[in-house]
């Protein structure tokens, strides 16, 4: 996020775009992953309950898997699990179950 405010900056005072200009969009495409769709599914290993400053502009709506198995560890049964659990969740991107429905 430091890179991009900063690469955004830099536009504002060359004058190539104007504070006003700043939105979600352009905030996206100056990310180190423009292009790169956004994650549907985070494996977080260790236990952890933090994000720790990882992909935190682009997973607002990534669903979260947190596993106590360290990632050395971390083999194909685990990501198949990871991924059974996630085909059982609804995907609402903000919305409440009752906007789903």
């Amino acid at each position: 996020i430091l890179k991009m405010v900063r690469k955004i900056a830099r536009k504002v005072k060359q004058g190539s775009c104007k504070i006003d200009d700043i939105d979600e969009q352009m905030i996206s495409a100056n990310t180190e992953t423009n292009g790169i769709p956004d994650p549907d599914l985070l494996i977080r290993t260790s236990g952890e309950m933090r994000m720790s400053n990882f992909f935190l502009w682009q997973i607002p709506y990534t669903e979260l898997y947190i596993t106590p198995t360290l990632w050395p560890d971390f083999h194909g049964e685990h990501y198949i699990q990871a991924l059974m659990e996630y085909q059982q969740r609804q995907r609402r991107f903000g919305k409440t179950d009752e906007m789903v429905a």
